[in-house]
């Protein structure tokens, strides 16, 4: 963002936010793009240290209470580290964004002060076998059975799920109404899924090494119905909310690395010769 642009507050931000970045070493990335390193969990506990997690939330849960121009300035230093380390900052604003719009105010209470102290790591499940941007062709079931919801199905390219400790996951509750309104949002949470949630490393992909993506399968795993959250059959409106800061931060992190690649050719262009002279000439 061009520094004219930037209010004093926005600038001193941004300062917060290069020294994060001036904090991660570079053989974390080198071993993260080798895939020595699959969850730089670290990473996100400093980024949280230094209270720059979820600066749009309420300060009552950790946040500051910025607006998206603020995160935006945030984002785009971050993104100079790359698409892993970039995603990877933005997931609690992503999944935040459901609790903070949706939750219940014990939900809130519970869940969002973990993440932005980086207690509980966070990752969205999606994506399906089937299909990305047709959202509402989910196969994914959610089933009511007393006071738990029952889940089958797969999620895939789940940024971050091998070191999460809560998903935002998405299924299909009432699998005879249309399809943007029989999906609901849950809060699956790790350690309460137990067996029945399966996640794997299976996509070495390259320039997003080591943030984690990986698959997940659930085989009748129970989350509690305190977990749901919006209403059941809700989830559309979950959904439409969510895109926001995932569209948001996509393209902030874009800038970053944009802005870090230029450099990086200008650098090489004022060093590199031929016919006797720089490149750049």
């Amino acid at each position: 963002m061009l520094e004219a642009m930037l209010t004093p507050a926005q600038r001193a931000l941004r300062d917060e936010v290069r020294d994060l970045v001036k904090w991660v070493p570079r053989q974390l990335i080198l071993d993260m793009d080798d895939d020595r390193v699959r969850y730089p969990r670290g990473y996100v506990a400093e980024a949280a240290r230094r209270r720059l997690l979820g600066l749009r939330f309420p300060t009552e849960y950790g946040g500051r209470g910025l607006g998206w121009v603020d995160e935006i300035v945030a984002l785009e230093e971050v993104g100079v580290l790359g698409t892993s380390l970039a995603c990877l900052y933005s997931l609690p604003s992503i999944v935040g964004e459901a609790i903070v719009r949706f939750g219940s105010p014990e939900q809130k209470a519970r869940w969002l002060p973990a993440i932005l102290s980086g207690r509980l790591t966070v990752a969205e499940a999606l994506t399906e076998p089937r299909g990305g941007s047709d959202f509402f062709g989910t196969t994914t079931r959610a089933r009511r059975e007393g006071d738990v919801y029952v889940l089958d199905g797969q999620k895939r390219f789940v940024v971050g799920a091998e070191g999460a400790d809560l998903f935002l996951v998405y299924a299909r509750t009432d699998p005879e109404a249309r399809p943007h309104e029989g999906l609901s949002a849950f809060i699956v949470e790790r350690s309460e899924a137990g067996s029945e949630l399966r996640v794997e490393h299976v996509y070495g992909l390259m320039g997003t090494r080591g943030g984690g993506t990986g698959r997940l399968t659930f085989r009748g795993a129970r989350v509690p119905a305190t977990n749901l959250i919006g209403p059941e059959n809700g989830a559309a409106a979950v959904f439409y909310q969510m895109m926001i800061p995932e569209r948001m931060t996509s393209a902030a992190g874009a800038l970053g690395m944009a802005r870090a690649a230029l450099e990086i050719a200008a650098r090489y262009a004022d060093r590199r010769k031929a016919f006797g002279q720089r490149i750049r000439s």
